[in-house]
């Protein structure tokens, strides 16, 4: 179907974003006093995931993959907890695509053949789309930065220690031998670094964040740079503007009537 195609160079970003962008952790203040113990440490890096209650950012992507080099303006606004739309812009502002997920229905509008793809919202049709098992709640939070750490609220991480003004933290997945390090600066809880590792130390993702602003106490990055080193793909997300918690307009598309709809 043609959708395969156009998705997976229009939201191919969600892809890698998601799978990198949604395994990350904030950190934390550096004086030695202020240090935390893990488990405070984990509490408030989740209560800091939950202030974020809409987010609205535009920006520049680049990715690069072996099959192609492309480079975008977008648009990303979400709603807690139910919806997010998703824009890309070509040249002169030039409307590419749109995209709008809520928990219940995924529309996909492709301003160049004028076509509009629509189906429920569920794990399987998200991850025919975006190639990874993705839930609708992950989604959101790889948009705005932020990793859900409800199941670690009782876990104690595998290795945690001060390194230099940072906090490193690491878990260790039994079932699947997969390995999760998280570097987190220790002054304003921002994520730095993290990397997957998978059963015999081999990197399979890597993500660098930067460029960091406080926004409601909460470290938000301007740049981010995921890697999927299994499949050499690279993309770079560079925010020129955010914005966090503020009033937001009922996110719509906005599709012309001769569009052609394609139930998916």
């Amino acid at each position: 179907m043609k959708i395969k195609s156009v998705l997976s160079k229009n939201i191919f970003i969600i892809i890698l974003t998601t799978i990198l962008v949604a395994s990350c952790v904030p950190s934390k203040p550096s004086y030695e006093e202020e240090v935390l113990p893990a488990d405070r440490l984990i509490k408030k890096l989740e209560a800091n995931r939950r202030k974020i209650k809409t987010f609205e950012g535009s920006g520049i992507l680049n990715i690069k993959t072996p099959k192609m080099e492309a480079k975008a303006s977008f648009e990303v606004y979400l709603k807690k907890p139910d919806s997010i739309k998703f824009s890309i812009y070509g040249p002169f502002g030039i409307d590419l695509a749109q995209a709008l997920i809520s928990d219940t229905e995924f529309i996909f509008y492709d301003a160049l053949k004028n076509k509009v793809y629509k189906g429920r919202t569920d794990k399987n049709l998200l991850q025919k789309i975006f190639h990874i098992n993705l839930s609708f709640t992950e989604l959101v939070d790889a948009f705005a930065g932020a990793v859900n750490l409800t199941d670690k609220l009782r876990l104690k991480p595998d290795n945690y220690k001060l390194n230099g003004d940072n906090y490193m933290l690491s878990y260790i997945d039994s079932t699947s031998s997969k390995e999760s390090i998280f570097e987190i600066k220790i002054k304003n809880l921002a994520i730095r670094k993290y990397k997957l590792y998978a059963g015999k130390g081999k990197l399979l993702f890597e993500g660098d964040y930067s460029k960091f602003k406080m926004f409601n106490r909460v470290a938000i990055p301007y740049s981010t740079i995921v890697e999927n080193k299994n499949r050499n793909q690279k993309v770079h997300i560079d925010y020129r503007n955010i914005s966090v918690n503020e009033e937001l307009p009922s996110l719509t598309l906005e599709i012309p009537t001769d569009a052609e709809i394609v139930e998916w």
